[in-house]
């Protein structure tokens, strides 16, 4: 009973958990009964599982080695390296068949200790080595994920007006009437507001009966000129036909001429660009999205997101290539078409224009073998993913506190 508690629970939880059944004991009793049970009795697997796993998280790691059939964990070993795998296989004779993943040193340790063996590598982590490769092409191409804009409506006057700047006088009569204007608000008579602007009483009557400024400006003064009004029939040609700059437009005046300030230029092209009208871009679809719709069954992928990445292929014919490839090869991995149709797909994407492709394929010959049995053979590394979970939740309920020896006790024996 206590064992078993001690199991559950651990040190410091089991001994608080013994008090409800009548016979309380202390956490060091029952991390010593842990530490007394001995190793399960297993069986050499036929068909074996390796992983790593952290004893530390990002400082020291440990092999979690998975009888695949059986789906329990068969032994936990100290670190990760060829040597002790090599060395555990070599004591336990009889593995036919090992799965893992692309790690080199399991690749090295199954070899040394269990040369005969079929190694297998594991589908899931082909995919998702292949789904690195695709986002880093779609990366490389992140210009073309953007739907180009269109061109610009501009719907400007029929001709450019004159640039007019209102007169000094314009000026001090717009003052003036909102002075009186202000004045007459506050009750004052006409009288009054002569003698505190100092005005005549004829002066400050016809403001006041002036319902704008507008009404007081001459309109048969000669309009007021600026030293831009010559070139205006220029700058609409070259605005109509796209020309934004104002840099560049007071360049090509320069060299007509043109002697004025650059900021009577930005005042007419600030004025343009009010009317034109720039229709909204829709923003461009993040790598990791266009990835995930490349590398996803095309059933799986909603129907307009298939609609924008028909439309990102036909703009750049490279990703065009990388999306037919990819699905190629995942097709080939879901029916497990390796021994028939790998050396086909290899030399197609060793042809890819794609260079991240390119890569993926060297990285799977190098571990030819493997691949092939991977994405042949009905083993994958499935059981020994969800024996790493659970270490990690067992290290996750001792709080991370446990040496290994009793984190190894706990996983051997199922808890």
């Amino acid at each position: 009973m206590l064992r078993m508690v001690a199991l559950a629970l651990g040190g410091r939880p089991g001994a608080r958990h013994t008090t409800r059944l009548a016979c309380a004991v202390g956490r060091s009793t029952l991390l010593r009964l842990l530490r007394s049970l001995p190793d399960p009795q297993v069986v050499t697997p036929r068909v074996l599982g390796v992983d790593e796993f952290a004893w530390r998280k990002g400082h020291t790691y440990g092999t979690v080695l998975v009888d695949v059939e059986g789906g329990h964990v068969v032994d936990l070993l100290p670190d990760r390296s060829a040597d002790s795998f090599a060395a555990w296989l070599e004591a336990h004779p009889g593995v036919e068949v090992i799965c893992r993943d692309r790690a080199g040193c399991y690749a090295e340790g199954a070899q040394r200790g269990a040369p005969l063996a079929v190694q297998v590598a594991d589908r899931w982590h082909l995919l998702h080595n292949l789904s690195g490769a695709v986002q880093r092409a779609v990366s490389r191409h992140r210009a073309r994920l953007r739907e180009p804009a269109k061109p610009e409506i501009v719907d400007p006057p029929a001709a450019l007006e004159p640039v007019r700047e209102e007169s000094p006088s314009a000026a001090r009569i717009r003052a003036r009437h909102a002075e009186i204007h202000q004045a007459l608000a506050q009750e004052m008579n006409i009288t009054q507001i002569s003698r505190e602007l100092r005005l005549d009483r004829k002066t400050v009557r016809r403001y006041a009966t002036a319902a704008s400024a507008d009404d007081l400006i001459s309109d048969e003064r000669a309009p007021y000129r600026t030293i831009l009004d010559a070139y205006l029939p220029y700058l609409q040609q070259r605005w109509e036909e796209g020309c934004r700059s104002t840099d560049q437009l007071l360049t090509e005046l320069r060299e007509r001429g043109y002697l004025g300030s650059t900021r009577t230029l930005r005042r007419l092209t600030a004025k343009l660009r009010s009317t034109t009208v720039k229709p909204a871009t829709p923003p461009a679809p993040k790598i990791r999205e266009v990835t995930g719709w490349i590398v996803q069954p095309p059933s799986k992928v909603a129907a307009e997101d298939l609609a924008k990445l028909e439309q990102i292929t036909a703009r750049c014919p490279e990703l065009a290539s990388v999306t037919e490839l990819t699905r190629q090869f995942a097709e080939m991995l879901v029916h497990r078409r390796g021994e028939q149709d790998l050396e086909g797909w290899a030399a197609r994407a060793k042809a890819s224009p794609a260079r991240e492709l390119r890569d993926f394929v060297a990285g799977l010959r190098r571990d030819r073998a493997a691949v092939k049995a991977g994405l042949s053979l009905p083993y994958s590394s499935g059981a020994v993913e969800g024996n790493v979970n659970r270490i990690k939740m067992i290290e996750r309920i001792m709080f991370g506190r446990a040496n290994p020896d009793l984190l190894r006790v706990r996983v051997l024996h199922g808890y």
